[in-house]
């Protein structure tokens, strides 16, 4: 802990920091936790689907209060306010999936304005419309992505560590297959996800929501010794899997460690050999059992090798791009391509990890944020390869994340990292594990070629 990091501890530090405009943030709910507040729906213009599948999950939904010139009241100061929850709302579901024109966009602002300052700490806002590929007409689709719009403004806006999301629903999206997203935007898994929107589709086979998806499955991790790799094995093994943890014979100790902890089996690995993926193989059938298959592989292990690119030599780029983007695409290519003891099980999740780097480029990561932009590249290629195959593939791609190596980051640079979001801090290792299982939960199989910023809604990139 550096100087400033220990003046900023003192109540004389806080004081100052607040007046700074930087108080403590937020605490955030985590884990698989429902609001506590009712769910509010509000179903514009035709729409059911949420409803349906709030239904499906237990939830009964509240009736919304709506913003009309005739439910106003009067302040103090005799200005117009939008009627008041007597309750607080946990969250609030807009169904806008029968929105096709730009005045009917008028219904989502009189359903928010009411839950703006009346939710919940880490309330949730959650708007459902039909993706823009599924409806016609120029007006529809810049309605569609109008709906964006609000969506990311909202989560600039809301307080208390409360975050809000978009679902691009596709056509014949039934409740099974939306219901683990609703699941997982409505619990604590989503406590750093926020601004984002992604898309739904109908699923090849239907599995039901359960609190352990993963129950007689096995998932493979990659980079597991420590940081979100650890988290990952141990999210996982929290909802049923058994997990073999992956890492460099250097992270040994550590990786036997974790795969201890979590009640899996541990894999000493150099994921860029050319043998990598056979050995995952071969590992699962002789330890688990020959009959036993891969459910997920969780493609974690990165590496960063940071230097301006006029300064950057060929051995520091192919050695970030070997790690981070080739190693895992000879993965799945062996795994995709033989059907072996141990090898992919016919549903198989396949998920990586990209980053804010990635999307937006950064300063001195010319290598490793090509990696990470080529890891988002082959989510999109491989779900149009694998259209015939009930297999899906996605990424995540974390902003600021709190492990020992942004811990090393200098004290105020660090500052600016973590509160650079609407949720004014930084994320944590199991952020990222819990969109990770989400993804590869066996009943989000209408999620396919997504990624899905885990960045608190950070400022940098779109």
């Amino acid at each position: 802990m550096d100087v400033l990091e220990k003046l900023y501890a003192t109540p004389a530090g806080k004081f100052v920091a607040r007046k700074a405009g930087l108080a403590d943030p937020p605490r955030l709910r985590r884990g698989r936790v429902l609001p506590t507040g009712p769910v509010v729906l509000a179903e514009l213009d035709g729409g059911g689907l949420g409803r349906a599948t709030l239904a499906q999950l237990g939830i009964e939904a509240a009736e919304p209060l709506l913003d009309l010139p005739e439910s106003r009241t009067k302040d103090e100061k005799g200005r117009d306010v939008p009627p008041r929850y007597s309750t607080r709302p946990g969250a609030i579901v807009v169904d806008a999936t029968g929105v096709r024109e730009i005045t009917q966009l008028e219904g989502i602002r009189r359903a928010l304005r009411p839950v703006m300052r009346s939710l919940e700490e880490s309330g949730r806002v959650i708007v459902l419309a039909t993706d823009a590929a599924d409806v016609e007409g120029l007006e529809a689709k810049a309605v569609a992505q109008a709906v964006d719009g609000v969506n990311r403004t909202v989560g600039k806006e809301l307080r208390g560590g409360a975050t809000a999301n978009l679902v691009f629903v596709r056509r014949g999206t039934e409740p099974a297959d939306l219901a683990s997203t609703m699941s997982f935007l409505l619990e604590g898994r989503s406590a750093f996800v926020s601004g984002q929107a992604w898309r739904v589709g109908t699923a090849e086979r239907r599995h039901s929501v359960t609190a352990r998806p993963f129950d007689g499955r096995v998932v493979v991790v990659t980079g597991a010794a420590r940081g979100i790799g650890a988290a990952i094995a141990r999210t996982f093994a929290r909802d049923g899997a058994t997990v073999v943890a992956v890492d460099i014979p250097a992270s040994g100790d550590a990786l036997a460690s974790v795969a201890n902890e979590v009640g899996g089996s541990a894999l000493q690995l150099d994921i860029t050999s050319g043998d990598a993926g056979a050995r995952m193989a071969e590992h699962v059938a002789r330890v688990h059992g020959e009959s036993s298959r891969i459910w997920a592989v969780v493609h974690n292990a990165g590496i960063t090798r940071d230097k301006l690119l006029a300064n950057l030599d060929e051995k520091r780029w192919a050695s970030v791009l070997d790690v981070n983007l080739a190693a895992e695409m000879r993965i799945n290519d062996y795994l995709l391509t033989h059907d072996v003891p141990g090898g992919l099980a016919e549903e198989a999740r396949i998920v990586g990890i990209a980053s804010t780097s990635g999307v937006a480029g950064n300063k001195g990561q010319t290598n490793y944020a090509a990696s990470k932009a080529g890891v988002m590249g082959l989510v999109w290629a491989m779900r149009e390869e694998l259209a015939a195959r009930p297999i899906t593939v996605n990424a995540v791609a974390p902003g600021f994340i709190e492990t020992e190596m942004t811990a090393a980051i200098p004290f105020v640079q660090r500052e600016i990292f973590r509160r650079s979001n609407s949720l004014n801090q930084g994320g944590r290792p199991v952020d990222v594990a819990e969109t990770l299982a989400y993804l590869c939960d066996p009943a989000s199989g209408g999620v396919n070629g997504q990624v899905i910023r885990v960045c608190g809604q950070n400022l940098v990139g779109a």
